[in-house]
Formats: structure tokens, C-alpha cells, sequence
């Protein structure tokens, strides 16, 4: 007989190997050569978390009860990915476009994202899911009962404890590294994939020894098969149909499997391998199923616990070495279950109530800090000892009696109800929150009344008495027979009243009730998806600066700067803001979910790419005029040409006119360009103000002072044109007059002291003699100064940051320099700096329009003066203003 100790010095050592297989997979995700681990064949074994206790040890007990109504375990998974592996398809790519993290996300994410249905929908998977937990445990609990020396002393209790005591300690240690959205959990997939290689060759190993050890082959075994099992009863009962339908919701439904084949997906190519793939394997662990069964009951003692024939048939015939194969086997298939399970619900509370939650209580604190990072992390782990808690806790309520298939299948029909509202989701345009919202709740009280409350026998909330004669003796409302109906099989009943319900309740809610507009868009994106992979639309439709400038508004200055330089440096780029690419524009969007959420940085940056039909009118009828502006052009570029030869006067003049409409088109294209940019932000944040009425009253602050910010810096913008426009028609209204050059530096420096104080910058004046009276507008001249040195101080990166100002007089002139010790202008660049819209750099630190300089040299040429850019070798920019004297300033320096 094998020792006790012995089998728990196994168990010890294979839990080892799966602790190195997990941390060996860590160390190469992280290291970036994790090939394998993102192949198909890993994808397809990880999806056999499906195959739990419930399959490996149920499975053989539900064929030794029932005959061939086992096979439906098998049979519902496999025409889900045969015949619907489409749907798995569209599941699996809305997913990953969607920066999808967990059933109760993508459900969410469907119905505009509300967060109540998250709320639910985690809810309900928790509760679901304790029964299959508690599965697990007693399936751990009866197989180790098994090897026990002494059953008197064994306690199955304390065993189970333990069990999840260590569950939970692998879990947390491989499945809550960080709080990435994204991340996938490298080393679970791997250590789940090599139990999957244990329980099939453990199952196939315990069949091949029945069949051909014990037995004389497949016949002899088959026509040991007792007369049960060959009754001449119909095979698709609606039992039969009942239980193919809640195996095949499992696969889409079943937190653990939404895990491994939506979030854990790492290429959609990967769903096409296990779409013949995972069923072979199903086959596979199913060919010996039925043989192990008939094996039981024909070499074991009458009364033999059916669920333990796959370890007590070795086991009783001296194979101790297979025996011990098979527990670790059904310790794979428990063990898997529950690691999966626990992380896929951690991260659903985490992210939908514990959240949420702290959200609401701290709203003066920053949402991007570190704290609410370490919050999540230890939401995670905490959850992940209640959720195992939990299941310990249903174990020890119904005291682990009941058959493993039977607890099974509650839980399945308990996660099933989020079945129409997903499906329709998917498919159903007009599917709404409240309509979801309904439906599932629906459906989850009448789960919880006919099958749930039921299963703890009268200890729960629900007594003997009103199970067996309904609440309040209204046998009308008896649990297990609504309405007075005659379905006599419990499961059958609860599956008909439940889904029927709760498809009810959503389909008619859902037509009286009208969808927000977000969750149109997301309708939209969903039902509508296309096949292709989805790519943005390119950079010119949205330049860098414009997802920069977005990602600030969001994210915040800091946060956007340190992404944008990161994809910068992968680019070799060793300033300025990296090319525009997919995967950037993806990060991003991953990124601002994390503030507005999936839907919302969806379509803001939808709306800044220009991939969705979202107008503004007035962009568009600028739009429109620079088209009719570029076609005329283009016309007058191709008569000029047919006109060349006949008359070199009307060649230039048409050469001219081409020119004006090309300096047009460019100013039209930077005006649409910086127009576009606040009037995204105004629109983005007041549609989401307009839209979501529930958001926080801090984020709803945030938003209006974004509008309000962009609203002034659009009214500055078409200040600044208009001013250009007159200057350069010379058309501005100035105020000449005989004016003191001290004072007109002296007001300038007044207007940027803050400025320089906050920048720590140094500004000397130079200005000999200290008389110098010019004939000018002083207002027009102090706006001049004020731009060169704001310029300077904002591009004041020297170590001690130094602005100079000097003035010296030259015959009638002063000449007035304005010079700083920064990085200085290169000399391709300095050609255009006087040109409308034309910026040194790329960092929003600068930011303005670009009209800046352009208004200065036309406010000097109005005055009857210049201003250019002096070039030397020396560090720094140096702007040179020549002034005309006057009478009186003429007689001074005489």
C-alpha cells in the first residue's frame, strides 16, 4: 500500500516542478524570449481548464449513474468549436481591441460602460463560481481519502484548508506580479499547459490499463457493461439537450475560460489551431471514459464511490504507481481550475467594486498615483483568499456530499446568465444597459431560488418546508416546481426558467428602453465589427501633436511625456516625439481607458484619427474651401503652362497667382490644423459630460476646466489672426509716438518677471545710452520684446539660464538685441521662423501657435523697423531689432 506521507511528498515535489515551470516562464516573458510560451499548442492546452475535477473524476462517476449522458460534458465544447468557433473569434478580437480584461469588462465595455453592470456580472460570476471551487476541493479531499492509512483519522476538512491555503499562495505569487490591464500571466498559461499533458496521459494511462489489464480488450469490457447501461431509452431527452447547452455556454461563459481564451490570447491565429485542436483533445480525454466506468462497477465492491474509479481501480488492484499518476491527474484538473478562476475574479473585483469604491471615497486624490496602484495589487491578493474562502465555506456547508458532476452543473447554469445579455450584445443592436441589466438579474434570482439555495438542503435561507411546499405553503412558488410546472428533473427546470426569464426580461426591457450614446458607438463597434484586424487610420489625419496634446489633457503632463519619449527611444529617436504608428496609437488608447474609460479613449481617439464620422461643421466648410482653393490652383498651374510660350508676362502673373493660392492653402491647412486641436478637446469632454451623467463631480471639474482652458486658448488663436491679418494688410490701427526705450523694456520685463522667477531664469539689461527716444507705437514695440523673451524663457535649458537685453544707437537706428544662452536655433530652421505657424522643436513646453514671430515681423515693419535672427558661433538665439530714432533721440546721441 502506498504511504500517505508518500503520496504528499509526491504532491510536494510536482507542485515544485510547477513552481519552476511557472517561474522559468516568467523569467523568459520578461525577458522577451517567451516564442513558445505564445504558441498555439500552449493556447490550446491552457483552454483545457475547461477539464477540471468535474471532468476527470465526475465525468467517470456521471457515466457509471447515467450511462451515455456523460458524453454531453464533452459534446457541448466541442460544436462551440466546430460549429461557433466564429463567435470565439469575434469574442476573442473585440477583446484584444477592446483592451479587454475580463468577462465582466467586456460585458461592461458592450452597454456603455456601466460599471453597475460590471458590479453585477462580478457578482454573479463569484457566487457561480463557489460552488466549482468547492468542487475542487472536495474532489482533492476524496481522492487523498483514498491513500489515507487510517479513514478513522482522516479528516477531509482540515485537508480541504490546506488546499486552498496553498492554492491560494501559488495564485498570488504568479498571478498578481502587477496591475498591467494587459498582462499576461506567462507563467500560470505554462504551468497550466503541463497539467493539461498530466491529466490526459493520467486518464489515458488509467484506460489503457482497465481495457487491456484487467479486461481482454475493448469487447470484453463493453459486454461487462451492466443492463443500465444499455436501456433502450431515447438519447436527446431534454436532459441530454439541457446539459450539451450549459457545457457549451461554459466555454464563452465560465470566468476561467473567458481567462485563457479571450485575455490570455496573444494572437487570433492561435483560435484557429484549437478550433480541431482542443476538441481532438476532448476526444482524447473522453476515448476511456464509458471503459473506466463499466471497470468500476465490475471489478470494484458494490458501493464503491463512482466519482473515485479512475484512482481507486489502480489503487485496489496493487498498481500504486499508476494510482498515484491518476491523483496527480485529478490534482491538475482541480488545481488549474481554481488558480484560473481566482485570478480572472481577483481582477473583477479589483477593477469593478474595490475600485470604484476607493474612488469614490478619496476624490481629492490623484486617480494616476502610486497608492491606488498598490491598492489594486493588494485588492487582488485579498480577493484571491475570499474567493478560495468562499469555496471552503460552501464545502463545509453542504458538507461535501453532494455528486462532483451535480455541483458542477449548478455553477454552470449560475454563469450562465450572462449568456443573453453577451450573445445579444454581440448581435442585437438595439440590446440595452437597463434591458441587460434586467435580464441577468432576472435570471440570477430565479437560479438562486430554484437550483442554488436548493443544493444546501434546506440549511440556507431556504427551509425544508419551503422546498418541499413552497414560501408561506404556496406550492405555487415551491423552488423546484414553478407555477405547478411537471418538469421533473431540477436541472432541466431551473435551465428552462432561468434563461428562459432572463431572455425575456432582456429582449422586452430592451425595446421599450432607449440606448445611451455611448452605447450606440460601442453597438457600433461591436455588432458591426469587421473581419479585418483593426488599424487606425493614418498620421494625416492625426498628427503626433494632436495625440500629444490629447494624451497632456488626460493623462497629464508628466504621465503623457514619459510615453511619448519611451516610444520616442524605441524609434532611435533622441528628441522630439516619435513617428505616429499603430502601436503607439494602441498604447495610448490603453492608457487613457485606464482615466475615461475603454469606451470613451476609444472615441476620443477615433475622433482625433479621423476613423469616425463625427463632424464639426465649421472644420468642415474650411475644409471645403482650401479643396476649392487647391483645385483652382491646380487649374492655374496647368494654363500657365499651356500659356508659357505665348507670353512670359502672363507666365508670371499666373506663376504669382499660383503662389498666392499655394501660401493660402497653407494657411488655410495650419489654420484647420490649430483649430482642430481645442475644438477636439471642447467636443470630446463636453459630449462625455453631456453623456454620462454619473460622473464624479471631481472628473466632471476636471473636464469643465479643460473646456474652459481650450476655449480660451482658441479665443487667443483667432486673436493672433486677426491681428496678422491686419498687420499684414496694413490695415492695424497704431499709435505713434515720441516714446522712451527704457520704459518700453522696463513695462516688458514687468509682464514676464513671473514667468522668469518661476523658471529660475536670469534677465540682464544692457541699454547705453540710458536716453533713447524713438518715434513708435510703445504698446505694439512692448509686445514685440514680450514674445522674444518669453521665447527665450521657455527655451531656457541652459544650466544657468541667462537672457540678455542690450541697445546700443548706430546713425539714426537703435539697435535693441534680445539673446539667450539656450540651445539656440539651427540654421535650417532659422529660414522659417518668421513664417506663420512655424515652431522651433517638438515639446509642448513651447506650445503656442506659431504666430508668435510672424506677428512681430509685421508689427516692426509697420513701425518702420526689422527684426532677424543673427547667426555665430556662440550658444543661444540672438533676435535683432533696428528702430528708427527720433528728432530728439537724434540730438541725445549727437
Amino acid at each position: 500500500m502506498l504511504s500517505f506521507n508518500v503520496l504528499i511528498t509526491i504532491c510536494l515535489i510536482y507542485v515544485g516542478i510547477l513552481f519552476a515551470v511557472a517561474g522559468w516562464a516568467d523569467a523568459r516573458a520578461r525577458a522577451g524570449s517567451a516564442k513558445f510560451l505564445r504558441s498555439p499548442i500552449v493556447y490550446t492546452l491552457s483552454l483545457s481548464v475547461y477539464c477540471t475535477a468535474w471532468t476527470f473524476y465526475g465525468a467517470v462517476g456521471s457515466a457509471a449513474r447515467n450511462g451515455l449522458e456523460f458524453a454531453t460534458i464533452y459534446l457541448g465544447p466541442t460544436l462551440v468549436f466546430l460549429a461557433w468557433w466564429w463567435v470565439l473569434r469575434r469574442l476573442v478580437r473585440l477583446g484584444r481591441r477592446q483592451r479587454i480584461t475580463s468577462i465582466a469588462d467586456f460585458i461592461s465595455s458592450r452597454y456603455g460602460n456601466s460599471n453597475i453592470i460590471a458590479v453585477i456580472v462580478t457578482l454573479l460570476c463569484v457566487i457561480g463560481s463557489t460552488p466549482y471551487i468547492a468542487l475542487q476541493l472536495q474532489s482533492l479531499t476524496l481522492s487523498l481519502g483514498v491513500f489515507a492509512e487510517d479513514t478513522q483519522t482522516y479528516m477531509p476538512g482540515t485537508a480541504a484548508f490546506w488546499a486552498a491555503v496553498g492554492l491560494a499562495f501559488f495564485t498570488i505569487l504568479f498571478g498578481t506580479r502587477n496591475i498591467d490591464a494587459n498582462e499576461r500571466h506567462h507563467g500560470v498559461v505554462s504551468a497550466i499547459a503541463v497539467e493539461a499533458i498530466v491529466k490526459l496521459v493520467a486518464l489515458l494511462s488509467v484506460g489503457i490499463f482497465v481495457v487491456w489489464g484487467l479486461a481482454n480488450g475493448p469487447a470484453d469490457i463493453l459486454s461487462r457493461a451492466p443492463a443500465s447501461m444499455s436501456t433502450a431509452e431515447p438519447l436527446i431527452t431534454p436532459r441530454w439537450m439541457t446539459l450539451t447547452f450549459l457545457s457549451a455556454t461554459a466555454i464563452i461563459c465560465l470566468p476561467r475560460m473567458f481567462q485563457v481564451l479571450v485575455v490570455e490570447n496573444t494572437a487570433e491565429e492561435h483560435l484557429a489551431t484549437a478550433s480541431w485542436a482542443f476538441p481532438l483533445y476532448l476526444f482524447m480525454l473522453s476515448l476511456f471514459v464509458l471503459p473506466i466506468a463499466i471497470g468500476g462497477l465490475s471489478f470494484l465492491p458494490e458501493g464503491s464511490n463512482p466519482d473515485l474509479f479512475v484512482v481507486t481501480l489502480p489503487l485496489e488492484t496493487g498498481n500504486f504507481s499508476l494510482a498515484t499518476l491518476a491523483f496527480l491527474g485529478g490534482f491538475s484538473s482541480a488545481t488549474s481550475m481554481v488558480i484560473v478562476a481566482a485570478i480572472a475574479l481577483s481582477t473583477m473585483v479589483s477593477n469593478h467594486i474595490v475600485l470604484p469604491l476607493w474612488i469614490r471615497a478619496n476624490r481629492e486624490r490623484d486617480p494616476q498615483s502610486d497608492d491606488v496602484r498598490s491598492l489594486l495589487l493588494s485588492a487582488r491578493r485579498i480577493s484571491i483568499v475570499c474567493i478560495l474562502a468562499l469555496g471552503y465555506l460552501y464545502y463545509s456547508l453542504t458538507d461535501g456530499t453532494a455528486a462532483l458532476a451535480s455541483i458542477g452543473l449548478i455553477a454552470f447554469l449560475g454563469v450562465a446568465q450572462v449568456l443573453p445579455a453577451l450573445l445579444g450584445g454581440l448581435f442585437w443592436n438595439n440590446a440595452t444597459r437597463i434591458g441587460a441589466l434586467a435580464g441577468i438579474l432576472t435570471g440570477f434570482a430565479i437560479w438562486a431560488y430554484t437550483l442554488f439555495l436548493p443544493s444546501f438542503e434546506g440549511q440556507l435561507i431556504l427551509g425544508q418546508q419551503a422546498l418541499q411546499t413552497g414560501p408561506w405553503d404556496l406550492t405555487w412558488l415551491r423552488p423546484q416546481s414553478l407555477f405547478g410546472s411537471q418538469i421533473e428533473d431540477p436541472l432541466v427546470h431551473a435551465t428552462v426558467f432561468s434563461i428562459g426569464g432572463n431572455l425575456l426580461v432582456f429582449v422586452v426591457v430592451s425595446l421599450i428602453t432607449d440606448p445611451t450614446p455611448l452605447e450606440r458607438l460601442q453597438a457600433v463597434r461591436m455588432v458591426h465589427a469587421q473581419d479585418s484586424n483593426p488599424r487606425f487610420r493614418s498620421a494625416g489625419e492625426a498628427t503626433i501633436e494632436d495625440l500629444f496634446i490629447l494624451a497632456q489633457r488626460i493623462l497629464g503632463r508628466a504621465d503623457a511625456t514619459a510615453l511619448f519619449e519611451r516610444f520616442a527611444r524605441t524609434q532611435n529617436r533622441q528628441s522630439g516625439l516619435p513617428e505616429y504608428t499603430d502601436d503607439l496609437m494602441r498604447v495610448l488608447e490603453r492608457e487613457l481607458a485606464g482615466t475615461v474609460g475603454a469606451a470613451a479613449a476609444h472615441a476620443m481617439l477615433a475622433q482625433v484619427s479621423g476613423s469616425e464620422d463625427l463632424s464639426f461643421e465649421d472644420l468642415f466648410a474650411m475644409a471645403d474651401e482650401t479643396a476649392e482653393i487647391m483645385e483652382y490652383s491646380q487649374e492655374l498651374e496647368i494654363r500657365s503652362r499651356e500659356l508659357a510660350e505665348t507670353a512670359a508676362k502672363l507666365r508670371e502673373v499666373n506663376m504669382r497667382l499660383t503662389d498666392i493660392s499655394s501660401q493660402k492653402d497653407a494657411f488655410l491647412s495650419q489654420v484647420s490644423h490649430e483649430l482642430r486641436t481645442p475644438m477636439t478637446s471642447i467636443r470630446s469632454f463636453s459630449e462625455i459630460m453631456r453623456d454620462n451623467r454619473g460622473t464624479p463631480q471631481k472628473d466632471q471639474k476636471r473636464f469643465a476646466s479643460i473646456i474652459h482652458d481650450e476655449s480660451v486658448r482658441l479665443t487667443h488663436l483667432l486673436d493672433e489672426i486677426l491681428d496678422l491679418s491686419f498687420l499684414e494688410s496694413g490695415e492695424a490701427k497704431l499709435n505713434i509716438q515720441d516714446s522712451e526705450l527704457s520704459e518700453i523694456v522696463s513695462r516688458s520685463l514687468n509682464s514676464t518677471s513671473a514667468m522668469a522667477e518661476h523658471r529660475q531664469i536670469t534677465i540682464l539689461t544692457d541699454i547705453r545710452p540710458k536716453s533713447m527716444r524713438l518715434v513708435t507705437d510703445p504698446n505694439r514695440l512692448s509686445q514685440v520684446l514680450i514674445n522674444l523673451i518669453t521665447n527665450a524663457i521657455k527655451y531656457g535649458t541652459a544650466d544657468t539660464p541667462i537672457v540678455k537685453i542690450s541697445a546700443r544707437i548706430r546713425q539714426s537706428e537703435v539697435i535693441l538685441n534680445v539673446k539667450d544662452n539656450g540651445p539656440g536655433i539651427p540654421p535650417d530652421t532659422a529660414r522659417i521662423i518668421f513664417e506663420k505657424f512655424s515652431r522651433v522643436g517638438q515639446s509642448a513646453d513651447r506650445g503656442s501657435a506659431g504666430l508668435g514671430l510672424a506677428i512681430a515681423r509685421e508689427i516692426m515693419r509697420n513701425l518702420g523697423g526689422s527684426i532677424q535672427l543673427q547667426q555665430s558661433n556662440e550658444k543661444g538665439a540672438n533676435f535683432e531689432l533696428r528702430m528708427p530714432l527720433s528728432i530728439a533721440g537724434k540730438a541725445a546721441a549727437e
